[in-house]
């Protein structure tokens, strides 16, 4: 019996590498958090640095320099001292909002759930 893959097509892996990186950036966490705070209404750093909670100035600054330069979020700078800085979503990042909103509305109508399987899990029991 031949167990060996087939050969992929040409840029088949070239394909997988960019999917992969547009995922990878999709699925962390701090992306997805962003995409949700930023759903509803453009957003200053800071507030969205209180919404988020937990993230620090430096990850949440990079997940939105990765998320403008990806196409997603728009940073508008107003000329005030000092400069006050507002991020907002594209019109991507808005198409990408509904799938990351209904995952968020998942987890939240789950979270109960999930937590008591893993209390269960983690005290042995099945």
């Amino acid at each position: 019996m031949d167990v060996t893959a087939p050969p992929a097509a040409p840029g088949a892996n070239d394909a997988c590498r960019r999917v992969n990186q547009v995922l990878a950036r999709m699925g962390d966490k701090w992306t997805v958090l962003a995409i949700t705070s930023l759903a509803q209404k453009p957003r200053r750093f800071n507030e969205l640095k209180r919404l988020i909670g937990g993230v620090s100035q430096q990850m949440l600054t990079r997940t939105l320099k990765a998320l403008e330069r990806d196409g997603m979020v728009t940073r508008q700078v107003y000329p005030t001292v000092p400069p006050q800085v507002e991020y907002g979503l594209t019109a991507l990042g808005q198409s990408l909002s509904v799938p990351v909103m209904h995952l968020a509305t998942w987890v939240l109508e789950h979270l109960d759930e999930i937590e008591r399987h893993r209390d269960d899990h983690d005290r042995g029991r099945p």
